[in-house]
This record gives C-alpha cells, structure tokens and sequence, in this order.
C-alpha cells in the first residue's frame, strides 16, 4: 500500500513540475545585415558558368526555345537575357568549369549550336 501511495505522489509531482520558458533576444550590428546583402548580390551576379543554347531576334522563338529546354532538362535553371536585338536562352549555374563542361556535353547533344560561356568578373 505504501509503494502505491509513493508511485501516486510521484506522478502527481513529475506532471505539476513545468519546463523553463524564455525568450532570446539577439542584437547584431547593423553592418551585418548590409554584409549580407552584399553578399546576396554578389551571388546574383554572372559569376557561373553557363551554357548558352539559343540566339534568336524573336520573342516567341525565344519562349519556344526555352520551353523546349525546359522540358529536356528539367533539372537546369533557364531563362531569357535581352540584349537589343537579341534574345539569348541560357542554362545552368556551375561553379566549377569541369561541371559546366560536363553538363554542356550532354546539352550540345540535343542543341548543336549551344555555347559554354565563361563567368563575367565580379565589379563589387
């Protein structure tokens, strides 16, 4: 009888005792959020490789074009650059050179004409 008096008590102390509660508060200098930004751009710039697969003067075959990259290789990021008069359709963020190379084998397959394009330098 006492063990089970002891086993009720435990309970009833093990389910009224409660877990600490806090609150962090961080404070940070706000040169690092300007850093980060920096860096954010810094990334959004051309400095990866990509492969170039069409150059056309026309929107439409340019949107064409995409769509069809888009359905063979899904995996790779597109999109379309407008550089009066033309409509550049490009693929890919590599990093490395041997990556891009090895991705643009395969691409060239498929688009004949594609190009590898070298990152532009970074003016931060």
């Amino acid at each position: 009888m006492k063990k089970l008096f002891y086993i009720i008590i435990v309970i009833l102390i093990t389910n009224s005792v409660k877990a600490q509660e806090g609150k962090v508060s961080i404070d940070q200098d706000p040169q690092i959020s300007q850093l980060l930004e920096l860096y954010k751009k810094s990334l959004d710039k051309n400095d990866y490789y990509k492969i170039q697969v069409g150059f056309v003067s026309n929107n439409e075959k340019a949107q064409e074009i995409k769509s069809n990259v888009e359905i063979d290789f899904p995996e790779l990021p597109s999109q379309i650059d407008f550089d009066s008069p033309t409509y550049r359709i490009r693929v890919g963020r590599f990093k490395s050179k041997l990556e891009a190379e090895r991705k643009f084998n395969e691409v060239r397959k498929k688009y004949p004409n594609a190009m590898l394009l070298k990152p532009k330098k970074s003016t931060l």
